[in-house]
């Protein structure tokens, strides 16, 4: 047997504790050689101890696993958010997780709001820039609370950083192929160059260059604007997209709609050859919390995300196969048209996953 892949687990605020235990339960039944440990970073532990982060922790996290599976942060306890910012952007800043991988597929025709969408029609990535842009924290206020307010939040795009997010799209699109099985042959840079044109004149003069090192893959450009109307006019025309920090959150979550929302969207933030990390993308969602509601096929289908990349491609493809499956039958939360609780929803999943892994032996 080769050696366990060591995972960190970290289940935050919200929904995260509910959503987490059956994303860990499912990847028990996966039968992937794993060895899990389960950290309490969130908002109880930095209301009762003050401390967001301990002194190593990401240090820790880098040095001792292979991979970071994270549930969600934010709670209406901690109003600044102080925690989330400095555990989640703190993984992504400090760790230089630069890549966010967020895959758009639809598993079934039932979940998308676009009248006569197919899954076929919806099978594209976004790669977002994940340590630079607005997220960067440059800037200031000052004279606030006087109408004289003024308040600076600077776009830091560098070279190195702007370069290698463009080359991780077109390495991404030589590397994957579509769920049919097809070759993916298209990157699309999303910016908004007419109008921010320092930050955008940069993307486009990188993404041209780094297109000349790869003839085999066709180029198209977008404004963002452009793009969200796309991408609900014709959702069939996108592959591979790359953009900025800002630009991939937003149109990511626009995305997710076309998929069955956040409570189906999966992400990775990477760093190749490092310690990378997953997290669905749905938020903490106090508004549910509790509840037995929340939908854990987000952090179900992260975990089979973080399989294929620690190179566990078929206990990935078994649990991606049981949650097309939950959809098709409705053995699902309420929010995709089943009765159940969140637990039974992952209960019937890892029953499933069992059951393959069981015949595959």
């Amino acid at each position: 047997m080769p050696n366990p892949k060591r995972i960190a687990v970290i289940p935050g605020d919200g929904i995260g504790p509910e959503v987490m235990p059956e994303a860990v339960k499912v990847l028990t039944a996966s039968g992937a050689n794993l060895e899990l440990s389960h950290f309490d970073w969130g908002a109880d532990r930095f209301l009762a101890e003050g401390v967001t982060v301990p002194q190593d922790g990401f240090t820790a996290l880098d040095r001792d696993f292979d991979a970071i599976l994270v549930g969600a942060f934010g709670d209406p306890r901690v109003p600044s958010n102080i925690h989330a910012k400095e555990i989640l952007l703190g993984m992504r800043f400090k760790m230089d997780l630069y890549a966010n991988v967020r895959p758009v597929r639809l598993l079934d025709s039932s979940l998308c709001p676009l009248k006569g969408a197919t899954p076929a029609d919806i099978d594209f990535v976004v790669i977002r820039e994940n340590t630079e842009g607005m997220y960067s924290d440059v800037g200031g206020v000052f004279k606030q609370g006087t109408p004289d307010e003024i308040a600076v939040q600077e776009d830091i795009n560098t070279r190195k950083g702007v370069e290698r997010i463009v080359r991780y799209a077109f390495d991404y699109c030589e590397r994957h192929s579509k769920h049919d099985g097809t070759q993916r042959e298209r990157v699309l840079m999303c910016d908004k160059s007419n109008a921010m044109t320092h930050a955008g004149g940069l993307w486009q003069r990188v993404f041209k260059e780094v297109s000349e090192e790869y003839p085999q893959i066709t180029t198209q450009h977008m404004y963002v604007d452009a793009l969200c109307l796309q991408m609900v006019r014709d959702p069939r025309q996108f592959d591979v997209i790359v953009t900025n920090n800002m630009f991939g959150d937003i149109i990511t979550d626009l995305a997710a709609g076309l998929q069955g929302g956040l409570g189906m969207a999966a992400s990775g933030n990477i760093h190749p050859g490092k310690t990378s990390m997953f997290e669905p993308v749905h938020g903490s969602a106090p508004p549910i919390a509790g509840k037995k509601m929340a939908n854990p096929f987000g952090a179900i289908l992260t975990a089979a995300m973080m399989l294929s990349h620690l190179g566990l491609k078929e206990q990935a493809e078994k649990i991606e196969a049981a949650v097309l499956e939950a959809v098709k039958q409705k053995r699902t939360t309420h929010d995709l048209g089943g009765a159940l609780t969140t637990s039974e929803s992952g209960d019937w999943l890892a029953e499933r996953v069992a059951v393959g892994s069981a015949q595959s032996r």
